[in-house]
């Protein structure tokens, strides 16, 4: 990526911070709330989600079977299937049936599916009236723009801004102002074109293999209303909407409303196995009878393939058609939250799952214009009602941009002169940070000097024109002597012949940078009574991982499980200081590593923090630790959270009696090398602001972090020292 490329996106998401950010971050807030109540007291919820995956799994394993039987049941019905191979054989078809039908006139329902081909522009060059019946959809049209997400598409927008659109463009005789007003004006002036459409047109949540029957689960009426009050209905959806039978549909009614919205249910769950029984009515003629008249029914259902087929044969992009699009990663998403989907989105889809669905329907290229936005923090894998591995895709589409490009007789010199497996052309930002590991050893060989250099103003400028590394941010200061080198000088674990040996891995921070956390670790672990190996081992891989250099990652997991394994199987425990290093050992590693290995790892692999825990739960001495009268501000790393971990930090400090505020803001916005990354930093810096508003107060307290990326940004946010639990409680104060 080019400086000016950065400078580019770096302004425009500058641009949607300032005019959208605080929109989207209330509404997702508003979202993530109503669901977390919503998922808490849904007793069942665990066991749903495991359904709701397995039905999705079968039914895309057997989605050819499944097309041909629903092909059965709607021709049964009465309708008529079509299946479309891309957006261009969609649209002609649809508007073939358009056409027939004398349709001068189309409604529609709410429909990413129809965003993806862009059936209102193909309509419209027929001189057909399309029109968006869904409010959000219908003052996106007015604005000319396309969604910010899945589910609100228009959340980037106040009711302020909606109300000065609609005056500008209707120019009403008594201006709109409230929200009250606004709907109803737009319930009046959708209902007239309703009655008078031609055709109505819908997706579908989800379809009925064996009834032919679709299902619509929405939040206005106005769906249905388009499904059966003109007498030419067209419903348009993705192959991969199919369910077998009404059996399956259940577990995903239940899940659907709760990830999305956080409610129990949707206000309208409707069941059609059209073309209805009823007869069409007839509003141009008021003394009709009420049902109108018996006129004929029409029923198309356009299934659209548009790369999802190819996307089945795809094992790494698979999962992307189980998503229901709920747009819970999109929630749950710190980034999203700030920014919106005008930025965290490419031609059609918004948020986490986006990647996958551009890749397949739009192209990578599309997926590239924002995949770097998710920073792999896997609070949307927790968030997803069908457990789909969101932030893997999204490391698979940068793999694959990575290796996208032109080869040049050249490429041996690189790939000669880099410590990685990728390519030679690979972006020099992303070979950079993936390749962290080996400037911190360097750094840390030729410390203080090294230091001296990088942080001089020459250096600096260079980095950020051609790396991108902003210079507001401050640089790691590598330590001359490692924390392997210190261990060994020491002589190793002052416990000999304990009943338990930690493995304490030294992560790249915590080895060449932060080596003071790692001294305080191995005297907590020491005063509990625990043996303390500290061995030369290769970073985990995470830092190329963050890069899409799977290559390379895969590489390091070898390294790594192969020097590890022979502790494990002597009884040792690996005992972690970092949690995004934890992450790779019990999650990432699964893709990386033959099963037997990432078991053997995944299982005898601890944070240190939950380490200290089960010590102290198992009889070791916790007056050993330093329990003195300190008050705190505790975050915990967002890796931390979604494996689950937070709560034996805050179990320790509360069994030792200190006295801590907990941080309930889920992301610190650095994410790694995220936030050092000049097109991200203002949106890093924003999306910290939470936090540091929750700790501003906090200047009476000691600020504690779990996290290397945290501890950077709340030093940069509160120009506070950070420390990391195991500092707080070692004995000397450490």
């Amino acid at each position: 990526m080019s400086s000016d490329t950065r400078r580019r996106k770096a302004a425009k998401i500058r641009h949607l911070l300032e005019t959208e950010g605080e929109s989207v971050h209330e509404n997702t807030t508003h979202f993530n709330e109503e669901r977390y109540d919503a998922v808490e007291e849904f007793d069942d919820y665990e066991a749903v989600r495991a359904e709701a995956r397995a039905i999705k799994e079968d039914a895309i394993e057997r989605l050819p079977e499944l097309v041909e039987r629903l092909r059965d049941s709607i021709e049964e019905n009465g309708g008529t299937l079509y299946i479309a191979d891309d957006a261009a054989d969609a649209n002609a078809y649809i508007r073939d049936v358009v056409g027939e039908a004398g349709g001068d006139t189309v409604v529609k329902s709410k429909s990413m599916t129809t965003e993806e081909i862009e059936v209102n522009e193909a309509l419209e060059a027929d001189d057909v009236d399309v029109w968006e019946t869904d409010l959000g959809e219908f003052v996106l049209q007015v604005a000319d723009e396309a969604p910010s997400h899945l589910v609100g598409p228009s959340l980037h927008r106040t009711t302020d801004d909606v109300a000065d659109l609609f005056n500008r463009y209707f120019d009403p005789d008594e201006p709109f102002e409230t929200a009250e007003q606004l709907t109803e004006f737009a319930r009046d002036y959708l209902g007239d074109r309703i009655r008078a459409a031609d055709v109505g047109m819908t997706g579908a949540n989800f379809v009925l293999a064996d009834s032919g029957t679709i299902t619509l689960v929405t939040n206005e009426g106005n769906a249905r209303k388009c499904a059966v009050t003109p007498d030419t209905h067209i419903a348009v959806t993705g192959v991969e909407k199919i369910l077998p039978s009404l059996s399956d549909l259940g577990p995903f009614i239940e899940l659907i409303a709760r990830s999305a919205t956080g409610q129990d249910i949707s206000q309208y769950v409707s069941l059609f196995s059209p073309p209805t029984d009823s007869p069409t009515l007839n509003f141009e003629d008021p003394e009709a009878p009420a049902f109108g008249t018996d006129g004929d029914r029409s029923f198309h259902l356009v299934l659209i393939d548009n790369g999802r087929l190819a996307m089945r044969e795809d094992e790494q992009l698979r999962e992307t058609l189980y998503c229901i699009r709920c747009g819970a990663c999109a929630n749950s998403c710190a980034n999203f939250q700030h920014v919106g989907g005008h930025a965290f989105g490419g031609e059609t889809y918004t948020g986490g799952i986006a990647t996958g669905w551009e890749t397949g329907v739009h192209g990578i290229e599309s997926a590239g214009e924002f995949n770097d936005l998710c920073t792999g923090c896997s609070r949307c894998v927790t968030a997803c009602p069908v457990k789909i591995d969101i932030p893997w895709i999204n490391t698979v589409v940068r793999d694959r941009l990575n290796h996208d490009h032109d080869h040049s007789e050249f490429d041996f010199l690189v790939e000669g002169l880099t410590p990685d497996e990728e390519p030679a052309r690979l972006d020099l930002q992303k070979r950079a940070f993936g390749n962290f590991e080996t400037m911190a050893k360097v750094g840390s060989k030729t410390a203080p000097v090294s230091n001296w250099v990088l942080d001089s103003s020459p250096v600096r400028n260079v980095m950020d024109r051609f790396v991108g590394i902003d210079q507001r941010r401050e640089l790691p200061s590598f330590r001359r002597e490692s924390l392997v080198d210190w261990f060994a000088a020491r002589g190793g674990s002052k416990v000999r012949s304990a009943d338990r040996t930690a493995v304490l891995y030294p992560d790249v921070y915590t080895n060449y940078v932060l080596v003071e956390r790692g001294k305080a670790a191995v005297n907590v672990l020491e005063s509990l009574g625990v043996e303390v190996i500290i061995p030369d081992v290769p970073g985990s891989g995470r830092a190329p991982l963050s890069q899409g250099m799977i290559d390379t990652a895969e590489t390091k997991a070898k390294q790594v499980s192969d020097r590890l394994r022979s502790y494990i199987g002597a009884g040792a425990d690996i005992v972690v200081i970092e949690p995004s290093d934890l992450a790779m050992f019990r999650r990432d590693y699964e893709k990386l590593l033959p099963a037997r290995v990432f078991d053997m790892l995944s299982e005898n692999s601890y944070e240190v923090l939950e380490y200290v825990f089960g010590l102290l739960e198992n009889g070791a001495e916790a007056d050993s630790l330093s329990n003195a009268d300190s008050r705190l501000a505790y975050h915990s790393h967002c890796q931390q959270r979604t494996l689950g971990l937070d709560a034996y930090t805050e179990a320790v400090f509360e069994q030792l009696g200190y006295d801590v505020i907990t941080s309930d803001v889920e992301c610190c916005g650095m994410a790694g090398s995220f936030g050092y990354k000049s097109e991200y930093y203002e949106l890093s810096m924003d999306v910290g602001s939470t936090l540091g508003d929750q700790f501003a107060d906090a200047t009476d307290r000691t600020i504690v972090a779990s996290g290397t990326s945290c501890s950077e940004q709340l030093t940069d946010l509160l120009s506070s020292d950070v420390k990391h639990p195991v500092e707080i409680l070692a004995p000397d104060g450490r």
